[in-house]
């Protein structure tokens, strides 16, 4: 695994070692040695996924607040999705910046998301699937979110989002 640090601190992404033979291709999706080893939180106590049926449908942004704050990497297993971060840590030198990463079963790169930062993602294409593992089980009661038509982001999303929870319309602007 080639973890890439991106601009914003704490962000990586993540790029697989495949082993291709006539049976397919195999890659290891979480190793604790692997994070560790580039300084990243690796206990897993959530594993979720996201199952998304059409394309154009927007999940987030989401986060948990203290204490219940979590890690998260994410990969696209298959369709494809495009994934924002923003950073909500007021002591980051990228407080409220934002990135966005394109998610595929082709391209195989995962993204891991501190604590402090809120991600939303975006499905390109119809039937994506979409795998993630947490430092942190969710607790409702500590969730938080941004609006991802939020004006203060300006969030360029590569569609237009079509199908969006009434919860996710509902977040306030920042």
């Amino acid at each position: 695994m080639i973890f890439i640090k991106q601009k914003i601190d704490g962000v990586f992404l993540i790029k697989p070692s495949l082993f291709k033979d006539r049976r397919g291709i195999f890659r290891r999706h979480f190793s604790r040695r692997e994070f560790e080893n580039n300084k990243l939180k690796s206990d897993v106590l959530q594993a979720n996924v996201s199952v998304n049926f059409k394309k154009a449908t927007l999940r987030g942004f989401h986060y948990q607040k203290k204490p219940y704050q979590e890690d998260k990497t994410m990969s696209c297993i298959s369709g494809e999705i495009y994934d924002i971060v923003v950073d909500l840590r007021k002591s980051s030198k990228t407080y409220l910046k934002w990135l966005g990463f394109k998610l595929s079963e082709k391209n195989k790169l995962s993204i891991h998301i501190p604590k402090g930062c809120a991600n939303a993602f975006l499905t390109i294409k119809d039937n994506t699937v979409v795998h993630y593992y947490c430092s942190q089980n969710y607790s409702p009661k500590y969730e938080g979110g941004v609006n991802y038509l939020d004006p203060l982001f300006k969030f360029k999303w590569p569609i237009k989002p079509k199908i969006v929870s009434k919860k996710d319309k509902n977040i306030p602007y920042f």
